[in-house]
Order: C-alpha cells, then structure tokens, then sequence
C-alpha cells in the first residue's frame, strides 16, 4: 500500500517546474475561497426585522400579535447579548405596555432600556430612552402638575435631541412627536403642530405610512383643540388616506371615530352620524368588537 508522505516530503520529490506548477494552482484554490465573515448578524438582522414588525402591529391595534412578536425579538437579543438591541426592544416593549394601559409596566421597560444603554456607554441610546421615558411623565389629571411635567418633558427632549444621530431618523421623529405632546399640554397650538410636522415630515419621507397616519390624526387633535374644526377634519382626511394606503383598519377606524368627535364639537351631527357608522362598520369588519360598541354609543347618544 502506498504510503501518503507530507507536503513537505511530496514537494521535494518533485521537479522544480512541477513543484511550481503545483504551487501556482494551491495558491490560486485558496485565494478564490470567500472571506470569512469579521461578524456574523443573522440573528439580529432578523430581531430587527422582527421589532419592526411588531411595532407595526401595535400602531395596528394587534396588540396581541405585537406581543408574541416583540417576546420573540427578545429572545433573539438575548440570545445575541447584544446591548443595542436589547436597548431597542425594551423601549419598544414601553410604548406596548403604555398603549395597552399598563404605565407601571412601561415606566419599568423604560427604566430597564436606559440602564442597559448606560452600562454599556452608548451615549446615543442613554438619550433615546430618556425622551421615550417622558412619554410616562406627560398629561397628569393634575392641571398645575400637566403643565409642570409639559415643561420638563421640553426641557429633557431639547437637551437629548442633539445626541441622536441622523442615521436613526425615526427616535428623532418619536421625539418630534413628544415634544408635540407636551406643547399641546401647555396650550401652545402652532408650537405643537409644528413639532408634530417635523415628525410626519420624516415618517412620510422614510414611508412608515402608519406612523405619518398617527402623526396627522395627532395633528387633528391638536386643531380640535384650538377650535379650528374644519382644519381638524382636514387632517383627519390625511390620516385617512396614509391608512387606506397601509391598509390599517384599526387606525381608520380610529380616524373616523375621531372625525365623529370634531364634527360634534362643530354641530355638524349629520356628518357626526356618518363618521361614527362608518367607524363602526370598520372596526367589526376586523373584530374590533370594543372600538365598534364604542362607536355605536356614541352614534346611538346623537
């Protein structure tokens, strides 16, 4: 049996034009072989993909799906003890809980994602979670307190902004947003719809066609507010259509509820009635079943 000898053996028994040919054609094997990767990001790329969708489902009103949606984006940043990751998904675990009514529970995911971000000394996340925290401390039943808060709220948001990167256009159109929030709460109508501009300036621009919704039927409430009713409506019809083009049926029915509200306000009750069916219809349609009662209350108060 012959005996396989080591390359170093192997080579010298060879001729010196074979040993170069045979050389040339290792080398050229090797050199066409693909680089192995500094870093691998499978797992995260997909967490993010997997937040992505599950904030989406929240501006949806799948809230349950959302859930399911973010526990499994947890599980992926754990996985990958990746902090920035961690990060985000706590903030987004947040807002969840903070629609979902359960503000204990967001203040605590807030908290969590503010630690994470100073333990591992990433200075732009230390100032994401601390505007989305000031989502908690605005709109107190307090009058005084609102106010106070409303001021604080500003005075945080305007020292944090600067840190936010523009790679990351979307903490700094949520900080637009709360911003927005809390220049409502002190009465400062234009203030407030301009901050809420910049940020559906951004969501329109990077196509988060929920997000522009939500941003234009906050813009509607802001006018509500002001008595500027048909301008209100005018909004609304906005948001309407960024809704019917991401095919959001939680957030048209919401639209549409909202337009009942603006045109009972303006003592428009037969466009009231319309809006509010039209609100019913939309949210059974999806088995939204509380949002369309609630529709029909006030349709049936009229």
């Amino acid at each position: 049996m012959t005996i396989r000898k080591p390359y170093s053996v192997f080579f010298r028994s060879l001729s010196g034009k074979c040993m170069l040919v045979l050389a040339l054609v290792l080398f050229a094997g090797c050199s066409s072989a693909p680089k192995r990767p500094a870093e691998i990001l499978t797992t995260r790329n997909l967490a993010i993909k997997q937040l992505d969708l599950a904030n989406k489902e929240a501006e949806r009103g799948n809230y349950d799906l959302a859930q399911v949606l973010m526990d499994e984006a947890w599980r992926m940043a754990v996985s990958t003890d990746d902090p920035s990751l961690r990060v985000q998904v706590q903030l987004s675990q947040g807002n969840l809980a903070f629609y979902t009514g359960d503000p204990d529970a967001a203040n605590n995911a807030w908290d969590a994602a503010l630690a994470e971000a100073q333990r591992d000394g990433d200075k732009e996340l230390v100032s994401v979670a601390k505007i989305y925290r000031t989502r908690g401390e605005l709109s107190p039943d307090n009058e005084a307190l609102k106010k106070q808060q409303a001021e604080k709220v500003i005075t945080t948001i305007t020292a944090e902004m600067g840190n936010i990167k523009k790679a990351n256009p979307l903490f700094t159109a949520y900080a637009w947003v709360l911003t927005g929030f809390a220049q409502k709460d002190l009465g400062r109508w234009s203030e407030a719809e301009k901050s809420v501009q910049n940020a559906a300036s951004i969501h329109e621009k990077e196509r988060y066609l929920e997000l522009a919704a939500y941003d234009w039927y906050v813009i509607a409430s802001i006018r509500s507010m002001a008595g500027q009713y048909a301008s209100a409506v005018t909004a609304l019809q906005t948001a309407i259509e960024f809704d019917r083009r991401a095919e959001n049926t939680f957030g048209l029915g919401m639209d549409w509820m909202a337009t009942g509200d603006v045109q009972v306000r303006a003592g428009n009750i037969s466009a009231a009635k319309d809006a509010y069916q039209r609100a019913s219809d939309i949210f059974a349609s999806a088995s939204f079943e509380q949002n369309a009662a609630e529709a029909d209350r006030k349709l049936n108060a009229l």
